[in-house]
């Protein structure tokens, strides 16, 4: 299986939903309730996981919803093979993703610019 292939898309992606959903139902206090699965990349032998995970919050709130993850990461494989027909579960291993943030961050910074140029216009 390439890696790019038809197949390894669709797994990457069933994955990944399946992922946001186990990780939207865990109770652990630590895990922060604005955190998203941004994406999720199989190996072509589905061994290993990497999740990348959005969390919307300060550092700290960054800090311990990746130990919380980290923590969980056995149950969260476990709940994975429940609900996904793999011939293999992958091994999990979770990444910080900032790119919703500095999306977000940017907007504001666009929104600012467009609002001084409207206020100029004006005068």
């Amino acid at each position: 299986m390439r890696k790019n292939s038809a197949k390894n898309l669709r797994v990457n992606q069933e994955v990944a939903h399946e992922l946001s959903r186990i990780i939207r139902d865990l109770k652990d206090p630590r895990i922060a309730v604005m955190t998203s699965v941004v994406d999720a990349v199989v190996a072509t032998d589905l061994k290993t996981c990497k999740v990348y995970v959005s969390v919307l919050g300060d550092e700290e709130a960054r800090n311990e919803t990746m130990a919380g993850l980290n923590s969980a990461a056995g149950y969260i494989r476990r709940e994975l093979a429940h609900s996904l027909n793999l011939r293999n579960t992958p091994e999990l291993t979770f990444r910080l993703d900032r790119s919703i943030e500095r999306g977000v961050e940017m907007s504001h910074l666009i929104d600012e610019v467009m609002s001084g140029e409207r206020n100029e216009d004006i005068e």
